[in-house]
């Protein structure tokens, strides 16, 4: 085997050329797949960096963000008493763990520091999470069960990347206090490199509170207490040996038997649907898997593509061997003739297969990591996301077994042509034609290029087209010269009482800017991702049935001016203005689907509704807006109600003042409409923010279209890799066409010089050999046409607003690749048609 490899490898040497060319057409293919892998790898398949992630399992299997009230029917979200409850009373968990579903947004500053506050994102966990991941700390110490109890010293533990990253590795910050949204907390220790949480996901936590500090992180709206909201992921630790199918049903009692009891606070109205509530547990190994849900479809689909483009450079390097075969069957035979056995002739041919294999693998290498940059830029262009292009073990092990097989694939066709070297043929000196069979191989390698080529190009095609419409749909506003940036007063230390103060100072100064047309605020903006959502119920209509949902509606609270500063239209009626203010009757906007849904006279002016049965007359409807898009670009748009940043209504249930209280104090979205462009707006507006408060924060400043523009990495993901995909595959599959056309040139040199010699023009040459190349792109189509159509609608799910089947990207792309086959296929066929016929004759 060693003198074989070593064999190979002079062969090799001694056509620097041919070994390039092969090594980087099997590089590309392997580094586009092996890149794939990478995010395959660890989005959908990579356990979290904890230790025996298969003795975890969770509780629940469905994905849900970020706080439940009410039934879930199939439960994923608990509240904290549930969490005790099971905690304490299912002893075949070793240890069971409680994290945050969503995450805060805080404020940061090292005590003593001259530094200004820095916002940073943070998760609440259970203080035995760490142990019951097996987490040791990098410094210091992690968090404790003691550490989580009331009254407890305030303590938080620091991510590594936080520590490497904002403060350089210092030793010292592991003891040291830090200002935490106004409250002191000790930094206790570190988390060892590449822990990032219980589930993977684009910006991780860089602070882990005990779930005991929720009062003072989350602020008004505090949960830790409300056993009728559900915020908490549930992870525990199985015994070995335990029967997951025995817990299950018990765990499925427990949680009906809690929501009867009066700690759970359900309404006697809803308690019809307790037994028809049901939990599952999952395993846990993977953690809680909302980026692989979101990104699953497509990297299924880059996966397949990747793996036609794998498959087109096999047929050219097939091809490249397959020449290579030829032009070496004098010598073959020569070796048959003196005795070679046949299977030593395979067996080194297959050998050098394998090793040219084998150094694209090791060259793909190189691509696969520059593929992933590419790719991880391209999916979280503005966040950071704990996957790392170096390539992994697995991803090595994977890299390497495509290579083999890619080597055993493409050398299949030469070793055959080796076991069947004719030892006649050495005696008879032929060397001039290698027979119709290899060029039939070569010929549908290339039909077979040319039909995944249009696939793909088609593909890219349909996803490009489906970008655009996504893009360029109404949305509802507009964002000609329009600013979003978020705050968190709470971080500053502002109360509830204190915020409609805050916000007529802050809109006064941000007015003051020159350039400013109108300024605003809200709980959160179109295409923000955000949404919230409440039950409506109106004046002189009974409620609807438990579990129904029919009277569900998504809400905002925003400011005067609102809707004109973000571009939205009012249909009928007016939008909030200074005038409405606690003094004033409560009054609320609805878009247009809220207006169709819910008022079968088509007016909603006028009317009234609350968030409640008993406060049914809350609101009145002043306005009308048309719908705008708050959630993502191809979601449904939903009944929407906007109430006035400046009204508070005052209830005497408990829970309702929660509601008002929190609505105002998490008004973080700042809208800006400016006349024209503002040199050093963001610098002149995080000024104005600094004189207001230098402890407020400015987490992010950004133009509404480059919001918008966030809502479309996936998509654009994927039509930018499918289109490079695509063009490369268009490249091989030309290379391949010009290699075999010009090899069956070389082949047919003397069978043109005899036409030429017997009167054959030049432009008969020309068109034998366009024919000839022509004809195999033509079968391809023939054959890819139709595949193409069902690869559009295995696509269906990634289209928006086109056919899978569309006719104009299917003769766009039709045309694309004919045009590639022509250039490939005129050089070498006017090579031939510019061949002198006494030259032919002579050639041997």
């Amino acid at each position: 085997m060693l003198e074989d490899i070593r064999y190979a490898l002079r062969q090799f040497r001694k056509v620097p050329g041919f070994t390039a060319t092969a090594i980087l057409t099997l590089a590309l293919g392997i580094g586009a797949t092996t890149a794939i892998f990478t995010l395959v790898h660890a989005v959908l398949l990579k356990s979290l960096p904890v230790v025996d992630p298969n003795e975890l399992w969770r509780v629940g299997d469905n994905e849900n963000c970020c706080i439940n009230g009410g039934m879930e029917d199939n439960w994923s979200l608990f509240s904290y008493d549930q969490y005790k409850m099971f905690r304490d009373n299912n002893p075949e968990f070793r240890q069971m763990a409680a994290f945050q579903s969503g995450a805060n947004q805080i404020s940061v500053r090292r005590q003593g520091s001259d530094h200004p506050a820095e916002s940073f994102i943070s998760q609440l966990i259970s203080g035995n999470a760490f142990e019951t991941f097996g987490i040791n700390a990098y410094a210091g110490r992690l968090l404790q069960p003691a550490d989580d109890q009331k009254g407890a010293p305030p303590v938080v533990v620091m991510s590594f990347r936080t520590w490497q990253q904002k403060f350089g590795q210092d030793p010292s910050v592991v003891g040291s206090s830090f200002i935490v949204n106004g409250l002191s907390y000790t930094v206790i220790g570190i988390t060892p490199p590449g822990y990032y949480g219980e589930r993977l996901t684009a910006e991780p936590a860089s602070f882990w509170f005990p779930i005991s500090s929720e009062p003072h992180i989350d602020g008004v709206m505090t949960v830790l207490d409300r056993p009728d909201l559900q915020w908490l992921n549930i992870i525990g630790r199985v015994k070995p040996g335990v029967n997951i199918k025995q817990i299950e049903p018990r765990m499925q009692v427990q949680l009906r038997q809690w929501l009867m009891s009066p700690v759970s606070k359900v309404e006697e109205r809803s308690k019809a649907l307790i037994p028809k509530q049901t939990l599952h547990l999952a395993p846990g190994g993977g953690g809680v898997q909302r980026l692989r849900d979101e990104y699953q479809d497509g990297l299924h689909l880059l996966m397949w593509i990747s793996s036609f483009v794998l498959l087109i450079a096999c047929a050219n390097l097939a091809n490249l061997m397959l020449v290579r075969a030829a032009t070496r069957k004098l010598q073959t035979s020569v070796r048959s003739a003196l005795g070679a056995p046949r299977a030593r002739l395979v067996r080194q041919a297959l050998t050098e297969s394998v090793v040219l294999a084998v150094m694209g693998g090791l060259v793909s290498l190189a691509f696969a990591y520059g593929g992933t940059k590419l790719i991880l830029h391209l999916a979280f262009q503005k966040s950071y996301v704990p996957i790392h292009a170096t390539p992994s073990l697995p991803v090595l092990a994977f890299a390497f077994g495509v290579s083999l097989l890619t080597g055993v694939l493409f050398g299949v066709a030469p070793a055959w042509m080796t076991a069947h070297a004719n030892p006649i043929d050495a005696l008879r000196g032929a060397n001039r034609s290698t027979g119709q069979g290899s060029s039939i191989t070569q010929k549908t390698l290339v039909v077979v290029q040319a039909a995944f080529s249009l696939v793909l190009l088609c593909a890219a095609g349909l996803l490009t087209q489906s970008l655009r419409n996504m893009q360029h749909q109404n949305f509802g506003f507009d964002v000609k010269n329009r600013y979003i940036l978020h705050i968190d007063p709470e971080m500053a230390g502002y109360k509830p009482a204190q915020m409609d103060a805050f916000y007529r100072q802050l809109h006064d100064l941000l007015a003051g800017i020159p350039g400013m047309k109108s300024v605003s605020y809200s709980l959160y903006s179109p295409m923000e991702g955000n949404n919230w959502g409440t039950g409506v119920y109106f004046e002189g209509q009974p409620p609807p049935q438990p579990g129904s949902n029919e009277n569900n509606a998504s809400w905002v609270r925003a400011g005067a001016g609102y809707f004109d500063t973000i571009g939205t239209k009012i249909l009928k009626g007016r939008e909030f203005t200074d005038a409405d203010t606690s003094a004033t009757r409560p009054v609320a906007v609805v878009n247009k689907t809220f207006e169709k849904k819910f008022f079968k006279d088509g007016n909603a002016i006028g009317k009234h509704f609350g968030i409640d049965q008993k406060a049914s007359g809350t609101y009145e409807i002043v306005g009308v807006t048309e719908d705008t898009q708050y959630w993502q670009a191809t979601s449904q748009i939903r009944p929407m109600f906007f109430l006035g940043a400046q009204q508070w209504v005052k209830y005497d249930d408990p829970d309702l003042g929660a509601f008002e209280n929190v609505s105002h104090t998490k008004l973080n979205a700042i809208e800006l409409h400016t006349s024209g462009y503002v040199p050093g707006l963001e610098a002149q507006v995080r000024h104005a923010i600094a004189q207001l408060n230098p402890d407020l924060t400015v987490i992010d400043f950004q133009t509404f279209a480059e919001q918008v523009e966030g809502n479309f990495n996936q998509q654009g993901m994927i039509a930018q890799l499918t289109s490079l995909f695509g063009l490369l595959a268009l490249v091989l599959a030309s290379i391949g066409l010009y290699g075999v056309t010009a090899y069956s040139v070389e082949r047919r040199t003397s069978e043109i010089g005899i036409r030429m010699a017997l009167g054959a023009d030049r432009t008969a040459v020309l068109k034998l050999v366009l024919a000839g190349a022509f004809l195999q792109v033509v079968i391809g189509l023939a054959i890819g046409i139709p595949a193409t159509i069902l690869g559009g609608r295995a696509v269906a799910n990634q289209l928006y607003g086109i056919k899978p089947y569309d006719p104009l990207v299917l003769v766009i792309t039709t045309l694309v690749l004919l045009g590639a086959a022509f250039v490939a296929a005129v050089v070498p066929a006017r090579r031939a048609a510019n061949t002198e016929p006494m030259h032919a004759l002579r050639t041997e």
